[in-house]
């Protein structure tokens, strides 16, 4: 048990259902619905698998940092060997990107391109140029969002091409206010935990939280950019009012850190944030479904939070 307990901890195993969430988002967003299942769980896969990855390889890039910051971490405390870790992040990488070609061949209609596969190699690629070094410069945030937000595109990845008003991979504007709504929002989660290990700045955590509250008000822009004859969930109004009850929490959360930025403070927000992500992508599947499917990506909280007990999540 306490080698398994290392390997999960290795994969940050609880932060993979967020990831899960994005990827339902967005196939709810073209799909209206959490049907058909098999292409689903083809992208569910391949998101989970190259999320996975990132979580593993991270680590193997930041050995020498975590001996010194974090040496009760089980790759720094010698319990899994670099090489180990090695063999199971590059696997977890080429498999992320397995899954989704496999999903593009089996599952896409005809005029998708392939997508799938496509964005499943592009956020691979993205995923190991952070762990490899950009996440140490000014990019890293934006990389990272950049990342949560292909990880959106994935799962929007199997509808046909859009008509008119498309763009960026021929994907409806609607679903590319999601995936960039999302991508900001995990901008700024990242800019927040950039010094988590350390005492923060109160100017750095509260830039961040703007940035965050900038990702949640992207998605305010929902409503212009849905397609003609398309009948969200909620009127605008209203979407607009729930977006602001759910920025609420994690604006304070968040915000209680500045005037005491101790380590551990930060990291119980920035998990805090990480697991507002299955809320809020709940959120845009409830106004595009208005169905059960909200309570289903919303469910995922459940087994991300039991895990979060034993699994850290920064």
């Amino acid at each position: 048990m306490s080698r398994l307990l290392d390997f999960l901890r290795l994969l940050r195993i609880a932060n993979v259902f967020t990831a899960l969430a994005d990827v339902m988002m967005g196939y709810a967003c073209v799909q209206r619905e959490l049907i058909p299942l098999p292409p689903l769980a083809g992208l569910l896969t391949a998101s989970a698998l190259l999320y996975l990855a990132g979580m593993v390889l991270n680590d193997v890039f930041d050995i020498e940092a975590d001996r010194l910051e974090r040496p009760e971490r089980p790759l720094a405390a010698g319990r899994i060997s670099v090489r180990t870790a090695q063999i199971l992040g590059f696997t977890l990488l080429l498999g992320g990107v397995a899954a989704g070609w496999v999903t593009a061949v089996a599952a896409a209609p005809e005029g998708s391109l392939g997508r799938s596969g496509l964005v499943a190699m592009l956020l691979a690629c993205c995923i190991l140029a952070y762990d490899a070094g950009i996440k140490a410069t000014p990019l890293g945030p934006v990389l990272m969002g950049g990342c949560r937000s292909l990880n959106v595109l994935l799962g929007a990845s199997l509808a046909g091409i859009a008509g008119a008003g498309a763009s960026i991979l021929t994907f409806p504007p609607h679903v590319l206010v999601a995936a960039a709504g999302i991508g900001v929002y995990v901008a700024g989660v990242t800019w927040y935990a950039r010094r988590e290990a350390d005492e923060s700045e109160g100017w750095h955590l509260a830039g961040a939280i703007l940035v965050m509250l900038g990702g949640i008000a992207v998605w305010g822009l929902l409503h212009r950019n849905f397609p003609p004859g398309f009948r969200p969930a909620l009127p605008e109004r209203w979407w607009l009012l729930m977006l602001g009850l759910l920025a609420l929490p994690i604006a304070r959360r968040c915000a209680m850190t500045i005037a005491d930025p101790a380590p551990e403070r930060v990291q119980l927000a920035v998990k805090h944030c990480l697991m507002s992500i299955i809320v809020l992508d709940a959120a845009v599947v409830f106004v595009v479904t208005g169905g059960y499917e909200a309570l289903i990506v919303l469910s995922l909280l459940v087994p991300a939070m039991l895990l979060g007990r034993w699994v850290y999540s920064t």
